[in-house]
C-alpha cells in the first residue's frame, strides 16, 4: 500500500495542478483583523492562494475559529485536488504575539523563554501550540533563530529591541529555539525558524526601512547559523529567509532574492529540502524599489517557496508575473514545479492535501 506521503501521492496532487494553480500554492497572504473575513474569499477561491497569515493582533479564539474554518472552507471547495490552506501567525511571545485574549496564554518574550529549562520551555510550547490548533491555526511562524550579540542588545532593531532572541551565544539560541519547535510540533503544528541567514547582526529593520540592513560579519561558515543547522536537523517544516543583505555571501543582494543563500547555503551546503519562505516581501520597506510581480518571481528563481506578502493588494501582480515566466521559461517553470512539491508534501504531511 502507498503510504499517503510517497513522492507517488505527492506527484499526482501535483500533476493535476493547473499552472494557476500552481502558482497560487505558493502564496501566503496577509488577513489583517480590521479587514472583513470575506476580503480574502475571491483570491482562495479564484486564484487559488494557499496560505492565509493572521496579522494586526487578533483578540479571542472563538473569532479566530470562526475566521479560520470560514478560509478553510472557501479553500476546500475551490482548491483543486483536494489541496487544503495553510493558516499561519506570528505566535513567539512578549510584543509578538498576534492571537491574544480568551483561549490564549500569554507567552513571555523568547529572551524570558531562554532562561527555562528545555524541558520545561517544550512542555510549555506544546501547551501554547494546542491552543493554535483549537482555533484552527497549522502553522506557527517561529522559533526566531536569530543571535544578537549582546554588545549590540536593544540597537538591533528587528530582533533584539523586542526581546525576540532565545539569547546572546548561538548555542543557547539554538538549544532553546528547538525545545520551543519541538513543542509547537508535538502540539500538531508546523514551524518555521526564521530569519535565515539571520538578523541579530543588523540596526535597521526590514520592514520599515531599506537603510542599515546589511551584515557585514555573517559568513557561510559563521557560528551564528548553528540555530538554523539545528532546527533544521530538529525537523522545522519551513525555514524563513528574510530581506537583509550579507555583503560576505551575496553583495548587495536581498537574501530572500539570493541563490547564493537559499541554494547554496541553505538547500546545498545545509542539506535542507523542505519548504523555503519569505518573510514579508509585499509591505516591507527593503524590497520596496522592486515591483511586486519582480519580487515573487526572484525569490521562487532563487529557490524559494512560499512568497508571504501583507498586502493583499500585491497578490494579482505575483501571481500573473509567475504564470507569465513559467509561460516563458522553462527553466522557471521547473522550478515553480518542484515549489509546489515542496509545498503540497507539507501539506500532505499535515493531512491539508489528499490522494484520490
Amino acid at each position: 500500500m502507498t503510504s499517503p506521503s510517497t513522492p507517488s501521492c505527492v506527484g499526482s496532487i501535483v500533476d493535476r495542478l493547473s499552472p494557476a494553480e500552481r502558482a497560487g500554492q505558493l502564496l501566503m497572504v496577509g488577513l489583517d483583523v480590521h479587514a472583513p473575513r470575506t476580503s480574502l474569499d475571491s483570491l482562495v477561491a479564484h486564484r487559488h492562494v494557499g496560505g492565509i497569515v493572521l496579522l494586526g493582533g487578533w483578540n479571542g479564539a472563538g473569532g479566530i475559529r470562526a475566521t479560520s474554518s470560514h478560509l478553510a472552507g472557501v479553500a476546500s471547495g475551490a482548491a483543486a485536488g483536494g489541496v487544503g490552506l495553510l493558516v499561519a501567525a506570528d505566535q513567539e511571545g512578549g510584543n509578538i504575539q498576534q492571537l491574544r485574549g480568551p483561549g490564549f496564554s500569554r507567552i513571555p518574550s523568547a529572551l524570558e523563554q531562554g532562561t527555562m529549562t528545555p524541558a520545561k520551555l517544550t512542555a510549555a510550547a506544546t501547551a501554547w501550540g494546542k491552543e493554535l490548533k483549537a482555533a484552527g491555526i497549522n502553522v506557527n511562524l517561529a522559533p526566531v533563530a536569530d543571535t544578537v550579540p549582546a554588545s549590540l542588545g536593544t540597537a538591533n532593531q528587528p530582533i533584539g529591541r523586542w526581546g525576540r532572541e532565545y539569547g546572546h551565544e548561538p548555542g543557547r539560541v539554538a538549544t532553546m529555539s528547538v525545545a520551543f519547535l519541538k513543542g509547537m510540533q508535538a502540539a500538531g503544528v508546523a514551524t518555521s525558524v526564521k530569519h535565515f541567514p539571520g538578523l541579530g547582526r543588523i540596526t535597521g529593520n526590514t520592514d520599515v526601512t531599506a537603510q542599515d540592513i546589511t551584515d557585514t560579519v555573517t559568513t557561510p561558515q559563521d557560528p551564528y547559523l548553528e540555530p538554523f543547522r539545528a532546527g533544521i536537523a530538529a525537523g522545522t517544516d519551513l525555514v524563513m529567509v528574510g530581506s537583509a543583505i550579507y555583503s560576505r555571501i551575496d553583495p548587495g543582494i536581498n537574501a530572500v532574492f539570493s541563490k547564493k543563500i537559499m541554494t547554496g547555503l541553505l538547500r546545498d551546503q545545509f542539506g535542507y529540502h523542505g519548504v523555503v519562505i519569505a518573510d514579508d516581501v509585499g509591505a516591507a520597506k527593503s524590497v520596496a524599489a522592486v515591483p511586486p510581480g519582480e519580487r515573487a518571481t526572484r525569490f521562487i528563481a532563487a529557490g524559494g517557496d512560499i512568497v508571504l506578502t501583507a498586502r493583499p493588494d500585491a497578490v494579482p501582480a505575483m501571481l500573473d508575473a509567475i504564470t507569465a515566466r513559467m509561460r516563458t521559461d522553462r527553466a522557471f517553470a521547473a522550478q515553480v514545479e518542484a515549489a509546489v512539491t515542496r509545498v503540497v508534501t507539507l501539506k500532505v504531511e499535515r493531512h491539508l492535501a489528499r490522494c484520490g
